[in-house]
């Protein structure tokens, strides 16, 4: 097996007394799109720049390709393009900007031509190409940053939150560039984000990462769907997160007491009589009103409740239920018209046993 592109072995930084990141293990592979994510502080652009090389450890090392960074920074930062949320660029034309990094390496005129025409047309402002970058627009002058990146042909590329400062249809339309250079390209990225549409969008895998630590590395599935504990599950979007006791256990098939509500999960890992926290995704459950006959279903749980509160975000409804215990539904405003809910009302929220991710607690 191969190494790894970029690895970090017992990593800590620190400023002053105190600690900003903490990493024992990490290793992007080659090819690799690495996806950071977390709130805001968590330590990402640190960790970011020292993967970059730019940000040197207070403790452990840094390996590239297996070898150790010791005293070689200045070398392998050359085969390395870092792109930050401010494009930094020169009082020039856009042109210029994109062929700056080519220019400083010594790279002949018409190879630096042919390839700054290539990435420009490929990130949509070749016919900018004499515009001043001080007249851009955020996103245009953020295609320019990428373009002068992948110009560079980099063997691996680190992105810090490049998007964050973007409106949403020049996010999206900028993302389905960079996905598309990423793929073609296979460079070894690490991209760095708090928006978890993003990780999803990009990442091979993503790790998240809270308070200078990594807590959970795996695929967008297994984070998303299978987050390690709470804190991780209110990030990624899971809206209820509620404690239980196991009652029993079958074949995989955990009977929890919640709220006096018995709830039906699968969950091999869990002991009966274990207490755990019980995760749903909004998006999960199903509504309707109580009263009415239920139409077949594979699903294993039907809860009565009492909706509290209803909330309109963008296109869809969050409605809040107390089931014994809070329970967060996301439906769509037809839905919300057709039941005729409001607050008071009696329901049944319906989700199946593996729409229910199980955490053992640790004590």
């Amino acid at each position: 097996m191969s190494e790894p592109k970029l690895s970090l072995r017992d990593v800590r930084v620190r400023r002053g007394k105190a600690e900003l990141i903490r990493v024992p293990h990490l290793d992007v592979p080659a090819g690799e799109v690495l996806v950071i994510v977390g709130p805001n502080g968590a330590g990402k652009s640190i960790l970011l720049e020292t993967l970059a090389l730019l940000q040197r450890p207070t403790r452990g090392r840094a390996f590239f390709e297996g070898q150790a960074v010791d005293g070689r920074e200045l070398a392998l930062r050359r085969r390395m393009a870092v792109v930050f949320q401010d494009p930094l660029l020169l009082r020039r034309s856009v042109v210029d900007n994109v062929a700056m990094g080519l220019r400083l390496r010594g790279v002949h005129r018409s190879v630096r031509r042919e390839k700054t025409a290539l990435w420009m047309r490929r990130f949509g402002i070749d016919h900018l190409a004499r515009r001043s970058a001080i007249t851009l627009s955020g996103g245009e002058a953020q295609r320019t940053n990428l373009a002068r990146a992948f110009t560079l042909e980099p063997e691996v590329l680190l992105l810090d939150e490049p998007f964050s400062a973007l409106d949403p249809p020049t996010r999206e339309d900028l993302l389905d560039d960079l996905s598309g250079a990423l793929r073609d390209t296979g460079v070894t990225t690490v991209f760095v984000t708090h928006d978890r549409a993003e990780a999803l969008r990009l990442g091979d895998r993503v790790a998240v990462m809270m308070g200078g630590s990594i807590r959970q590395v795996g695929t967008a599935a297994e984070v998303f769907a299978a987050p390690v504990d709470g804190e991780v599950a209110a990030f990624v979007g899971v809206e209820t997160i509620v404690g239980g006791r196991v009652q029993s256990m079958a074949d995989g098939l955990a009977t929890i007491d919640v709220g006096g509500a018995a709830v039906q999960a699968m969950a091999p890992e869990v002991d009966s009589g274990g207490e755990v926290l019980v995760c749903l995704r909004p998006e999960d459950v199903v509504l309707e009103p109580a009263g009415l006959d239920s139409r077949p279903t594979s699903a294993r749980n039907h809860l009565r409740g009492t909706v509290r509160r209803i909330t309109t975000v963008g296109g869809q409804v969050r409605v809040v239920l107390d089931c014994g215990f809070t329970l967060v539904v996301l439906i769509t405003k037809q839905s919300l018209e057709e039941m005729s809910l409001g607050a008071g009302d009696e329901v049944v929220a319906s989700f199946k046993a593996t729409a229910a991710h199980v955490i053992p607690r640790r004590t």
